[in-house]
């Protein structure tokens, strides 16, 4: 017996924390992507503002558990969290940068700190940067810790699937229309390679990838319980999931996303190879119906890309010759990663510079500068670089060490945790977790973090993961 009806621990009637918390995190996941993906002041703000409703929420759980045994067992996966914050904060009393103003101009030089205390190059930037992505995290942890149904995880599953394919198809059409700005040219964007509503195209492939991960989840979630409730997989929701898939799938390589077209690649292969391994399994039973099933099944994916490629052949092709000529370049060079591999030295620079508490939180834009060995071959002035494309040394860079050990611990803790929880894992959490990798590995050449709808979708993503393994176990 798998559905939650049959765990009297777990069907009681939802309390108004719970309800809360859905709700918050269902209107969060629209302002985050719908608003620039949050890259925008105006948006930092309302995010920032609606995201602190989460302390409430939080409060209100705190308060209606507290007496009951184990109920505020997962605020433990707070501490690290708590301890991030407390770095930070102890980092705005002591600046590593003094502002001088000189010719009308502000300038910044370094100086000043106590060089074994945490230290912040821009005060006023670190203080907003931290109150937003703590308005993200905790709103996305309010669902791991005051949820209690999986039936109410799918729901809110659907609702971020399905906002995600809204975006797919607005961003497709208005792609294939040439439109010259966002909302079909209603607001200027200040990059030309935008997609949906996000100002840069490569923070919305990761959207889709793990939309796509959620789709998937949910298409084998329907399709093992479609003999239960439904005649056949094609009377559940599994063929409705199937078919979002292909647009959020379509709408990458229309994005020119190139390195999330692989990592799609990579995530449908391997859906791919384990449905054909399940159809070879069951082969057995009904070996002419298995192979009609896993063939058409095969012809629809081949299809979908013939599609894809045909509608969008223009964008394509002209990614597919600006990615030839760079490679041509590269190879010339004898360096495959062109100026970011120097880019990606510079910021190691900047790292080992303070490597243990870093330059403080959102400190790269200001401090990069310093390290920059990079000049335009134009006018010989230097490359401006806000991000370094690369989350991962950027972090080292901005928070050092112990500031990336505790944001990495954000994750590892409740997933050690699940080890406690005894039985075999379902689909669904598998593939949420492993649309959570791949962004993971796509921060190694992009900062996909470094867009507000990514932060948080990807927070969601996992701890919805990891509280629908917690209840499935305590269900069985």
């Amino acid at each position: 017996m798998t559905d939650d009806r049959f765990s009297p621990m777990l069907s009681s009637t939802p309390r108004l924390a719970e309800r809360f918390a859905l709700w918050h995190a269902a209107s969060m996941v629209l302002l985050s992507t719908w608003a620039l993906g949050g890259n925008s002041d105006w948006a930092h703000t309302l995010i920032s503002g609606w995201g602190s409703l989460s302390i409430l929420v939080f409060c209100l759980g705190v308060f209606e558990r507290w007496r009951q045994p184990g109920a505020c067992r997962r605020i433990i996966w707070l501490w690290p969290w708590a301890a991030f914050n407390l770095v930070v904060l102890l980092s705005l009393a002591n600046p590593n940068l003094r502002a001088i103003t000189g010719y009308g101009a502000t300038g910044f030089i370094p100086g000043g700190e106590h060089p074994w205390l945490p230290s912040c190059a821009r005060p006023d930037q670190a203080i907003q940067a931290l109150w937003l992505f703590d308005a993200l995290f905790l709103t996305a942890f309010n669902v791991a810790f005051l949820v209690r149904r999986r039936t109410a995880l799918r729901r809110l599953l659907l609702f971020v699937a399905g906002n995600a394919t809204a975006l797919a198809i607005f961003g497709s059409l208005q792609k294939l229309a040439g439109a010259e700005g966002l909302f079909f040219g209603a607001i200027a964007s200040p990059n030309p390679t935008f997609f949906a509503s996000f100002i840069y195209h490569n923070h919305w492939g990761p959207v889709a990838l793990l939309a796509v991960a959620v789709c998937l989840g949910l298409v084998w979630h329907h399709a093992l319980n479609a003999h239960q409730d439904y005649r056949d997989a094609w009377h559940s929701p599994t063929a409705m999931w199937l078919v979002a898939t292909l647009l959020l799938a379509a709408s990458i390589p229309l994005s020119t996303s190139r390195s999330c077209t692989l990592l799609l690649l990579v995530l449908l292969a391997g859906a791919w190879l384990h449905w054909s391994w399940k159809r070879v399994r069951h082969a057995g039973r009904s070996p002419r119906r298995t192979l009609a099933v896993w063939g058409g099944g095969s012809l629809l994916a081949v299809g979908t890309v013939g599609l894809v490629y045909w509608l969008g052949q223009p964008i394509i092709e002209a990614r597919v010759e600006k990615t030839r000529e760079q490679l041509t370049a590269a190879h010339a060079r004898g360096n495959l990663l062109g100026s970011r591999s120097q880019l990606y030295q510079d910021t190691w620079r900047m790292a080992q510079e303070k490597p243990w508490f870093g330059w403080g939180m959102a400190s790269y834009p200001t401090v990069f500068s310093r390290y920059n060995t990079q000049t335009s071959p134009l006018d010989r002035l230097p490359v401006v670089y806000v991000d370094a494309h690369n989350d991962w040394l950027q972090s080292l860079a901005e928070h050092g060490v112990v500031g990336t050990v505790l944001l990495a611990m954000l994750g590892v803790l409740p997933l050690w945790q699940l080890r406690r929880y005894p039985g075999a894992w379902t689909l669904l959490p598998r593939y949420l977790l492993g649309g959570c990798a791949l962004i993971l590995i796509y921060a190694l050449v992009e900062f996909p973090f470094g867009s507000q709808a990514i932060v948080y979708l990807w927070w969601l993503c996992f701890f919805v993961a990891v509280r629908y393994r917690q209840l499935e176990a305590l269900a069985h």
